[in-house]
């Protein structure tokens, strides 16, 4: 079982300072990846419901840092050798795809093919407003833009002709490392599950029960299985409460016996803003060894 850092863009790792101490510190442990959240403005005022909260309301203000996803993951690939660099998530239908393609195959191929491209339609509507990007048909303007951006990526030449966006005969590079950048498709709803299992490279709910969790995952399995695709090529990233609690193994063996492969915390709980070394030489003893062989 692997172990990813969430959130890991706010609160004390925002700053230059900070993110340097946690990347360094977070890959010396062992941790595998870092994965950012994103906005890219907060209205002052704002009715839709933020779905990872009994307030719905997301945490923090308006004065809240929220860097910006692919410069703040420069910044630490740019710092470390081996952990990954996750999206976690980027809102997809508010990127320019062609724009976005480029950026996101720049970072992968300057930091060795490290990208974890994690993407979801969007929940705030005030945002889309802001950014003139309408908010209706948002899920199915996500769908164009992984198939253009893998497109753009696999060839030269390439063309693409949907209802969001359209190319032909254009040419991007560099291409990714790889060639391509895994797509993790992010959210708790079951139209995530199924986009996970029709297109998606991973799938990464944001929230759920043990039960909920496998109902999510079932979804994506019949999903692929429905558009012939290998299940179990899609991998699943989940956290676990009990991570932090006296049996870390035994949330790493319940989250395996369903097919996660990736557990995930927030970043601040695990290292905090003081002490970022020994918090992380802790987690290492407490939970990143431990939990290795699940």
């Amino acid at each position: 079982m692997k172990l990813g850092l969430a959130f890991a863009n706010t609160g004390p790792f925002a700053e230059a300072d900070g993110v340097v101490q946690m990347a360094v510190a977070a890959e010396q442990a062992g941790v595998e990846s870092v994965w950012t959240v994103e906005h890219v403005i907060w209205p002052s005022n704002y009715d839709s419901e933020y779905p990872y909260s009994p307030t719905g309301k997301m945490p923090g203000d308006k004065t809240s840092s929220i860097p910006d996803p692919l410069v703040w993951l420069a910044f630490v690939g740019a710092h470390t050798s081996t952990l990954r660099l996750g999206t976690g998530i980027v809102i997809l239908p508010e990127r320019n795809p062609v724009v976005f393609a480029k950026e996101v195959a720049t970072l992968d191929r300057l930091s060795g093919g490290r990208m974890e491209l994690g993407i979801g339609v969007g929940w705030l509507e005030e945002e889309f407003d802001a950014l003139g990007v309408p908010w209706p048909q948002r899920g199915a303007r996500t769908d164009e833009y992984v198939h253009a951006m893998r497109g753009l990526w696999a060839s030269d030449d390439a063309a693409y002709d949907g209802d969001f966006v359209s190319f032909e005969n254009v040419s991007s590079n560099p291409k990714p490392a790889g060639g391509s950048v895994p797509f993790t498709i992010g959210g708790h709803s079951a139209a995530a599950a199924k986009r996970a299992g029709r297109l998606g490279d991973g799938f990464f709910p944001g929230k759920g029960s043990i039960a909920e969790l496998k109902e999510m995952i079932d979804i994506v399995r019949q999903t692929a299985a429905e558009h012939d695709r290998d299940a179990d090529a899609i991998e699943i990233t989940a956290a676990h409460p009990g991570l932090f609690g006296d049996d870390p193994v035994g949330a790493a063996e319940e989250l395996r016996a369903i097919g996660v492969s990736r557990t995930i915390a927030p970043a601040f709980m695990l290292l905090g803003s003081d002490g970022v070394e020994a918090k992380a030489t802790e987690m290492a003893e407490k939970i990143i060894r431990p939990i290795a062989d699940v």
